[in-house]
Parts: C-alpha cells; sequence; structure tokens
C-alpha cells in the first residue's frame, strides 16, 4: 500500500502545479526569506575525516533580474553548529591524540541562480565563513584543550529550490568550506523555509 504513495503525491502536486506555475516564476523566489536546514557534515583534518550532523538557521533575500524574472540573484548568512571531530594519533606520549572538533560556523554569500520549469531554482553559491574550532590533545593520561580558535574560510556550493506554494519552499544543497589550518567541510543539507 505505502509503496504508491510517492506516485500519488507526484500526481497530487502535478496537479496542482499549473495554477502556482506563473506566480512561482517570478514571485516564488523574491523576497525576504528564512530557514531550517539540517544535513551531513564530513570535517577534514589532521590527514583524516569524521562525519557528522549539521544544523542551524539561514536568512537571505533574493531579487529578480532582467525581464524574464527568471534570474535570481541574492545575499544570504547562515549560523549552523555541528557534530563531527576528527581526530589523528595514537593517544600516547609519543603519539598524542590530537582532534578537532566543529562548532558553530558563521557564514554571508551570495547566490545566483535560475528559474527551471516554473517551481524549482537552481543556484551557485560563495561567500565568506567563519568556522569556530576546538583543538585538543590527549597523551592517554590527559587531555589538554590546545586552543578555542576561529578559522577564517571560503565557502563554495550548489543546490535545488522547490516552491511548494507561494511562501514555502524546499531545498538540497551541496556546500564546500575551506578554512586556515588545513581544516575543510563538505556538507550536504536539506531544509524549509518561509518567504515574506
Amino acid at each position: 500500500m505505502f509503496k504508491f504513495a510517492p506516485l500519488a503525491m507526484i500526481g497530487i502536486i502535478g496537479a496542482a502545479a499549473p495554477a502556482f506555475a506563473q506566480d512561482a516564476d517570478a514571485a516564488g523566489f523574491t523576497g525576504a526569506r528564512v530557514e531550517g536546514i539540517v544535513g551531513l557534515d564530513r570535517n577534514q583534518a589532521y590527514d583524516d575525516h569524521k562525519d557528522g550532523a549539521v544544523y542551524g538557521i539561514g536568512a537571505g533575500y533574493d531579487v529578480a533580474l532582467g525581464h524574464s524574472g527568471k534570474v535570481i540573484a541574492g545575499l544570504e548568512g547562515e549560523i549552523n553548529d555541528s557534530t563531527a571531530k576528527v581526530c589523528g594519533g595514537a593517544g600516547t606520549a609519543a603519539d598524542p591524540r590530537l582532534c578537532a572538533r566543529a562548532a558553530r560556523d558563521l557564514y554571508v554569500g551570495g547566490r545566483v541562480g535560475t528559474v527551471v520549469g516554473g517551481r524549482t531554482l537552481l543556484y551557485a553559491k560563495a561567500g565568506y565563513t567563519n568556522g569556530r574550532y576546538k583543538f585538543t590533545s590527549d597523551d592517554g593520561s590527559s587531555r589538554t584543550t590546545l586552543a578555542r580558535t576561529d578559522l577564517d574560510g571560503v565557502r563554495v556550493g550548489a543546490g535545488a529550490e522547490y516552491a511548494l506554494g507561494p511562501n514555502t519552499y524546499v531545498k538540497a544543497e551541496y556546500r564546500y568550506s575551506n578554512y586556515e589550518q588545513g581544516v575543510s567541510r563538505h556538507q550536504l543539507v536539506g531544509g524549509f523555509g518561509m518567504r515574506f
């Protein structure tokens, strides 16, 4: 019974699409927006990587460019946190275990995209990101906090946003962030947002 549910949902969405398509071309992707995100976070440091969860909130403002209204550009910001921690070393006095734990991350940047099929926005993004990391050392007998530091970096990414209605949307996005001190992140996130 449940195996036919996705087909039924596609049919319902398809039937509703013509009524919304005309408004979605421009108005469905412009104006102020807020969103929640959650996804996978792969942190890389010390020649190793570990996966965790990323979660946060974002906001932005988008405008339509040109006469067609299909090219969208905007500014956005985001704050998120992560459960990821990456470590290297044996945890002995001769080879202490060094760990970098991801904490809050701030992002501000821009995006540009194009409306496809009336309800989908495909976009690319780039901007500045600042990630907070806690660095620790464990020699097997004691753990020491080496530093809590904010690392500057650059984020690039691409995604798709689908308008559920005039004021709501869902999105999927991949982004890569490269920070100082050899730390980087790959994230795959999904989100739900509202426009005002």
